[in-house]
């Protein structure tokens, strides 16, 4: 879909996901967006990270508005790619997108994201889109790419 994943379309709650690295960095990608619009989920990554609470595969959701939250995933390991190795963790990923779903059917919430894990942690789509579909059955997913 065409659009901005932080003002997420449709009725009814919903999830707003991203991936967060694990040594406490945001202000680059996503979360630049999302800052734009709500301080909570820089506060709980911040709070995470003094608590060192960044395990890979650890999602935080934060309630933002009445009906929708935020959900920090942390998938990325570092910032750099190191030895031909991205930042994203697929197999975190996972864990992470396993528990958003638990989220989302405790909620009966839709889920809303860009394509997570493409841009500065250097994921693949053709390997992150069919982890959609194996860990979030039955959920609707709305994944936004902004208008050109």
């Amino acid at each position: 879909m065409t659009g901005d994943a932080t003002a997420p379309a449709g009725p009814g709650n919903k999830i707003i996901a991203h991936i967060c690295n694990d040594i406490g960095a945001w202000g680059a990608g996503f979360v630049l967006a999302l800052s734009k619009r709500w301080p909570q989920p820089r506060a709980q990554y911040l709070k995470d990270k003094a608590a060192q609470a960044l395990p890979l595969g650890a999602v935080n959701l934060i309630q933002v508005e009445k009906t929708i939250w935020v959900a920090n995933m942390v998938a990325q390991r570092d910032l750099c790619t190191r030895d031909g190795v991205p930042p994203i963790r697929y197999d975190a990923l996972r864990q992470c997108l396993e528990q958003l779903g638990r989220h989302a059917l405790q909620l009966n919430a839709t889920i809303h994201m860009p394509r997570i894990g493409c841009g500065l942690a250097g994921g693949k789509w053709e390997k992150i889109e069919p982890l959609l579909s194996e860990t979030l059955p039955g959920i609707l997913v709305i994944v936004y790419d902004l208008p050109r």
